[in-house]
């Protein structure tokens, strides 16, 4: 493996601890907002996708990538770009990510959308789908508020995102 190769897949360890800071058992990579690593002689330049345009968590994100990054060795300067190109979407999550935030209580969106664009959601605590949405507003913005008629507990899910809603 050359030195750039092994660098980079340090840098790709050290953001798999980087954790969204409202979802702290996700990781950045692990909701797919990591677009682009770039390493020039000390330097690297990451190019992550903001989940919501606006997201009030993106400075913190910004600074926890750049102190992860640069506790490595031959890493002296960190630059964090958001960019909005490709826009992201829900189906960026990994299948890592899906099961933390399980995990954590909070429903993964769904794959994929009904016919008439509603979406369905599995409970965390229990995987029913005899589930109902409660609000669409929940305590963030990229989150809604649900109830399962199986195990009876209120729970977050996700919201879908897609370039086809």
């Amino acid at each position: 493996m050359t030195f750039a190769g092994h660098m980079m897949g340090k840098i790709r360890e050290r953001l798999d601890f980087v954790k969204d800071p409202e979802i702290d058992s996700v990781s950045v990579l692990d909701l797919g907002m990591v677009e682009d690593v770039q390493m020039n002689s000390g330097e690297v330049v990451v190019k992550l996708l903001p989940t919501f345009i606006g997201c009030p968590a993106l400075d913190i994100i910004r600074q926890r990538v750049e102190s992860a990054l640069l506790e490595l060795d031959g890493i002296e300067q960190v630059t964090v770009k958001f960019i909005h190109d490709p826009p992201w979407t829900s189906d960026r999550i990994t299948a890592k990510g899906r099961e933390k935030l399980k995990e954590f209580g909070i429903a993964p969106p769904p794959k994929q959308m009904g016919p008439n664009g509603e979406w369905h959601v599995e409970c965390p605590y229990c995987g029913s789908v005899y589930t109902t949405i409660e609000n669409v507003f929940g305590p963030t913005a990229c989150r809604s508020i649900f109830y399962c008629k199986q195990c009876k507990n209120p729970f977050e899910a996700l919201k879908p995102i897609s370039t086809w809603i």
